[in-house]
C-alpha cells in the first residue's frame, strides 16, 4: 500500500531528527568531517519532509471543496 503525503512528511522528519543527532554525536567526537555531512543529510530529509508536508496539506485542501 502506497504511503500517504502526510506518512512520508513524518518519515522524512523522524530521519532528519536521527541525522543531526548522528552529526552532533560525531561533532562531539571532534570529527567534523562526518558532522557535517550528516548535517547535509539532515537538511535534505528536512526538504523532502517539507515537500510532503506541502502536498499533504494540498490534498487536505482540495478534499474540503
Amino acid at each position: 500500500m502506497p504511503q500517504s503525503p502526510h506518512d512520508r512528511a513524518a518519515e522524512y522528519h523522524n530521519k532528519a531528527a536521527h541525522a543531526h543527532q548522528a552529526a552532533a554525536t560525531a561533532h562531539g567526537k571532534g570529527d567534523h568531517l562526518t558532522a557535517h555531512e550528516l548535517s547535509k543529510q539532515a537538511h535534505e530529509y528536512s526538504t523532502k519532509a517539507f515537500e510532503h508536508s506541502k502536498q499533504a496539506s494540498a490534498n487536505f485542501k482540495a478534499s474540503k471543496e
